[in-house]
């Protein structure tokens, strides 16, 4: 079983680090995003995209069902799919929702999900989203989370006053 972690109550936003020539200027931050709007789009979609690394350093990349639960992803998946192989020799990762205008990307760390109490409401909340019930007792399905360390989201609209990152630091209880 994992050690708990929380985040912090609010993580750090600060504008992106971009080249010159995408006209962000980091000094104009009147318009960038709250994370509560980044949150809200994390409850909200439908599908996760998963990027993962395989070993031999070729990049891996996968659509799966998920949820925004306690301040995290959390997703499942076959430990001997081609992602949950990925992830267990390199645990880096990053998950991008489905829009690439409205944009919200987060980089972040797997690990598994153990603990039966948080298993059980990641099993409740999955069948309310997607009408399915997964079974975390099916050794084919193992339970993940990406608690981010780093996240980015902009607007395609505004995205020269939207674009936004956040850096979070994590505390173990």
């Amino acid at each position: 079983m994992s050690e708990p972690h929380e985040l912090n109550p609010e993580p750090q936003r600060s504008r992106p680090q971009m080249p010159a020539g995408y006209g962000v200027d980091p000094a104009a931050t009147a318009e960038m995003l709250p994370w509560s709007t980044v949150t809200a789009q994390l409850a909200s979609a439908r599908s996760y995209w998963l990027c993962t690394t395989r070993p031999d350093g070729r990049p891996h990349v996968a659509p799966v069902w998920g949820l925004w639960l306690d301040d995290a992803v959390h997703f499942s998946t076959d430990p001997t799919s081609r992602k949950g192989r990925n992830l267990t020799v390199n645990p880096a990762c990053v998950v991008h929702l489905e829009s690439g205008d409205d944009a919200v990307i987060i980089e972040g760390t797997v690990e598994p999900v153990t603990d039966p109490e948080v298993l059980a409401r990641f099993v409740d909340a999955y069948d309310a989203k997607y009408h399915v019930r997964p079974d975390p007792m099916d050794p084919g399905s193992a339970t993940y989370r990406v608690r981010p360390a780093v996240a980015f989201a902009w607007l395609e609209k505004s995205f020269l006053g939207s674009a936004s990152r956040w850096r979070f630091t994590t505390r173990r209880d």
